[in-house]
């Protein structure tokens, strides 16, 4: 990790249950399971929010609405380290490469691509497979990455002819757990 690499504060939906864990400590922070799914929108990892609890809390809500336990939100101080940025545009050059790769393989294999699908596109595969292809190959060539950040105009716009989204938002995935400094419980 970068010794000196920005600290940012993230959010995470979660259950109460998970949240008092690792706030208690019977949980230790290097165990937190990352997503794994295939539509993931930065590819694998713990993801976060950045400087976004309401929104994180939201998110918690839709997805543990129908469980027995409450949803809660954990804030976390995280040390980007060598964070693949899709707001730097020489990472986004290689993630476009790294496209143009899959393309002719998946050709040369006769399959199609995976899609980004779902309600508003909120089902990643494309970007998920192509994010974790190209942190694989650079991995390859021994260039590790602890972190991925990425923004998402997302939802309608704020007002007629807006060049802004109701829901736009920074996302980081947490790829190397270490990279979590601490976590804290937000006042919502």
């Amino acid at each position: 990790m970068e010794p000196f690499a920005r600290i940012v504060v993230g959010y995470h939906g979660c259950t109460a249950a998970f949240a008092r864990d690792l706030l208690l400590g019977r949980q230790p922070i290097r165990d937190w399971q990352p997503s794994q799914n295939e539509w993931d929108w930065l590819g694998h990892g713990i993801y976060f929010w950045e400087h976004a609890p309401e929104r994180a809390l939201r998110r918690a809500r839709e997805r543990y609405r129908t469980r027995r336990q409450p949803p809660a939100v954990l804030g976390a101080y995280i040390q980007l380290g060598r964070c693949f940025d899709l707001l730097d545009e020489s990472i986004t050059a290689l993630l476009g490469q790294t496209y143009e790769r899959l393309v002719r393989a998946f050709a040369e294999e006769r399959r199609s691509l995976p899609q980004n699908r779902g309600r508003q596109g909120k089902l990643r595969e494309l970007d998920c497979m192509v994010i974790n292809a190209c942190i694989a190959e650079l991995r390859q060539l021994g260039r590790e990455y602890d972190t991925v950040r990425g923004a998402f105009l997302e939802g309608s716009p704020v007002y007629p002819g807006a060049g802004f989204s109701r829901e736009s938002h920074i996302q980081i995935a947490v790829r190397n757990p270490s990279c979590i400094l601490g976590v804290f419980q937000p006042n919502l």
